[in-house]
């Protein structure tokens, strides 16, 4: 088997590193310590992300999607394939050294994806974009941290937590998807919502491209207005 070859290392919110790793073409981006937050083999569950809301959002003219989340570019890149050609996608990452690193060393990975013209990228916290404007976003998707219970990000209740989850309300259009990536199920998260004002489905979504691998769960939330 092939030997993992380090890449690159960057700091993260919250006093973590991230490192990049390569064994052939498959690449990984892991905490310092091993625990593996992304492998370029995955990526199922994020794409779901991204085309179960795009779905409820079919006949929007020029939607706005707000992604939280770059990652390895898997959730967005399913929405610029089902987003019609007036739709903007503004992907906001707190880690630049990813939109770094998904230039210069994983553009097998990303391709052009990021050239699009509807994709603008914006470094900084997602919360602080989800917090400037209200009824801004036709659709939120948040792929941050492992979800609502995060491994790296303490702060992430902020996020999450029901002050978090008002503002994404907030910032949504009537009607609007707050859609949330998490590596495992979260029964109070899902009540949280309701208590926010929106109407929620859960969906379990195999992690794997091709049906295999571990279950993650994926909100699909819609803000109410009664």
């Amino acid at each position: 088997m092939l030997p993992w070859i380090h890449l690159a290392t960057a700091p993260a919110p919250g006093g973590d590193t991230l490192r990049l790793l390569r064994r052939g073409d498959e690449f990984s981006i892991r905490l310092e310590g091993g625990n593996e937050l992304m492998n370029s083999r995955l990526g199922g569950s994020e794409q779901a992300l991204a085309t179960l809301t795009l779905d409820r959002l079919a006949g929007r003219p020029a939607p706005r999607v707000l992604i939280g989340g770059l990652g390895m570019g898997f959730t967005l890149r399913a929405a610029q394939e089902v987003a019609p050609p007036d739709a903007r996608l503004i992907v906001s990452e707190i880690v630049p050294d990813l939109i770094e690193w998904a230039d210069r060393h994983m553009a097998a990975v990303f391709g052009d994806c990021l050239a699009d013209p509807r994709v603008e990228m914006r470094p900084g916290d997602v919360l602080a974009e989800i917090s400037a404007i209200e009824g801004a976003f036709d659709a939120i998707l948040l792929d941050v941290d492992n979800g609502p219970d995060g491994l790296t990000r303490a702060d992430n209740d902020a996020l999450y937590g029901e002050a978090g989850l008002r503002s994404a309300r907030q910032a949504l259009v009537p009607g609007g998807i707050l859609a949330v990536w998490s590596a495992a199920p979260d029964a109070a998260f899902t009540k949280r919502l309701s208590r926010c004002g929106f109407e929620t489905s859960v969906h379990m979504v195999r992690a794997g491209r091709t049906k295999r691998g571990a279950r993650h769960t994926i909100w699909i939330a819609a803000r109410t207005d009664s």
